[in-house]
């Protein structure tokens, strides 16, 4: 997929904000995505609900392109990267995984990643609550404010899915995933097609950019 980055100077760095919902980080050669959810549609699937069999695929297809486009030097994931218990879907990850062996990939535990650490061990992956690189605070969960306030840096995170609702002067109106970037938190949009998106209220202050096909806006 083609397309016009938005280079976000933010905190003395420059967030390279991708139409593919995730970040690159110039200055620490990261990319960065939240909330791809590999394994949700073999979870449904088992459940007896008819969902496409491609979708783990085309998204670690989609992280490849980006891969072989910026050359980061580690993959951070903020959470949710695997939807549920172990799933075919799990054996297409590890075959993808072994087509970039140098690649450092980091993943923050959030609420679906429940598989055992061994398997995430056994392809290099390392694990954690939550992970510090100034100036940003990588999570999964959003903070709420007391915890912001005393929170050592910037928070970057998921979960939410969020959205931004977009009204024409008609009726018509769009909800359009989107980078919400608040004062002491940002939360990104979800990388996973299979998944929703909610509308988030944003402050006046908030800079939120929302995702198109082929770009990012600024709103």
């Amino acid at each position: 997929m083609m397309c016009d980055e938005l280079v976000f100077p933010f905190l003395q760095q420059n967030l390279v904000l991708l139409c593919q919902k995730a970040i690159y980080w110039k200055e620490e050669k990261a990319l960065i995505a939240a909330d791809v959810h590999l394994g949700k549609g073999g979870h449904f699937r088992k459940a007896g609900i008819a969902v496409p069999r491609d979708l783990a695929q085309d998204d670690l297809a989609v992280l490849s392109d980006l891969i072989r486009e910026y050359q980061p030097q580690k993959l951070i994931f903020l959470g949710d990267l695997f939807h549920s218990d172990m799933n075919t879907d799990w054996d297409w990850f590890a075959l993808w995984r072994g087509q970039f062996p140098n690649l450092k990939i980091v993943l923050i535990r959030g609420n679906h990643d429940i598989i055992h650490d061994s398997h995430y061990q056994k392809l290099n992956i390392s694990l954690h609550a939550q992970l510090l690189i100034e100036p940003f605070l990588m999570l999964h969960h959003p903070l709420p404010p007391v915890q912001l306030q005393q929170a050592t840096g910037y928070v970057l995170c998921g979960h939410i899915h969020p959205g931004v609702n977009l009204r024409g002067r008609g009726r018509q109106s769009v909800t359009l995933p989107c980078f919400a970037f608040a004062d002491k938190q940002a939360i990104l949009p979800s990388f996973g097609r299979f998944t929703g998106k909610v509308a988030l209220q944003h402050q006046q202050t908030d800079r939120v950019f929302g995702v198109l096909s082929d770009k990012v806006i600024a709103l």
